[in-house]
């Protein structure tokens, strides 16, 4: 299996710029593929030419992180990528994730024994037709959340493979304070992927402290997930600017810290370019403090 890439010009700047992941460099403003498969994560798309439109047209915006997981589907999304995009084009980096599994009633069981690890590794492989996988996020806690509990065996699963020349740069998701502070004793990584939004800032703190590690902080459900953000506030920001509340919620990620990367989900190439062009709507300071009182204060200004 050999791994070809082509280059690529981006037609549209993105909003939010880049971030280096390791030696990676992407666009903050990424694609994620869960939205792909079909009903519940599982099966097929209803319209598979355009979950592959929708691909195409992400790296046409020069988009240069896409985001997925075998257990989407599962194989679905990893598939489809393969089909829109390969061979890749340069610069294009895709980041999976392992630690999950599917099972016959739709749910998400853990799947960390280090066989577990080794053969969804092995697996993204061969869906997305790659020799080393750019980055991979080991999944932790369970569908409700993170949970407490040592990651040390399952980590230090992912670095030998790592060392074995598999992956080449290591990430964490769903994953509590203690058990990132316990990765660190272990191997680099260089990114954490958790649940936060305008509503759930429970990651304040540890968003700030990656920044200072120069480490990113990729918020999933960055919109709400399977319950929209509503707030009244939130409306309000968006009427005075004329845009929708998804905008000024993808805006605000962008302007809370420069570590942030965004990868929201669609399964249409229109609502992707309404995304992009909403995350790049400035926020006043007036915006960001009447922001800020629906999850909590601000802890220091940023911007894009």
């Amino acid at each position: 299996m050999t791994t070809t890439r082509t280059t690529t010009t981006a037609s549209t700047a993105l909003p939010g710029g880049t971030w280096t992941l390791g030696d990676l460099t992407v666009t903050r403003f990424g694609y994620g593929a869960m939205q792909l498969a079909g009903p519940g994560v599982t099966g097929p798309p209803a319209d598979r030419d355009g979950a592959l439109a929708v691909l195409r047209e992400a790296v046409r915006l020069g988009i240069t992180h896409v985001d997925t997981a075998d257990a989407y589907g599962p194989h679905v999304t990893n598939e489809l990528i393969r089909e829109a995009l390969h061979p890749y084009p340069d610069g294009l980096h895709i980041v999976t994730k392992v630690g999950a599994r599917r099972d016959a009633d739709g749910g998400w069981p853990p799947a960390r024994e280090p066989d577990d690890l080794r053969r969804a590794v092995h697996d993204n492989l061969e869906t997305l037709g790659v020799d080393t996988l750019d980055l991979v996020n080991l999944r932790l806690g369970d569908a409700t959340g993170p949970r407490p509990g040592s990651l040390a065996t399952a980590y230090e699963t992912l670095v030998e493979l790592q060392r074995q020349g598999l992956i080449r740069h290591l990430g964490l998701s769903n994953a509590t304070p203690e058990q990132i502070a316990e990765a660190e004793t272990i191997a680099p990584f260089v990114c954490v992927q958790n649940l936060y939004n305008l509503a759930h800032r429970q990651d304040d703190a540890l968003i700030d402290r990656l920044a200072a590690r120069g480490v990113a902080y990729v918020p999933y459900f960055p919109l709400g997930g399977f319950t929209p953000l509503q707030s009244a506030t939130l409306a309000q920001v968006a009427e005075r600017h004329g845009v929708r509340p998804t905008a000024v919620a993808l805006a605000w990620l962008l302007h809370r810290s420069p570590n942030i990367l965004l990868i929201p989900g669609t399964s249409s190439a229109a609502h992707l370019r309404e995304n992009v062009a909403g995350a790049g709507l400035t926020l006043s300071e007036e915006d960001l403090a009447a922001l800020d009182t629906i999850g909590g204060p601000r802890r220091t200004p940023q911007t894009p």
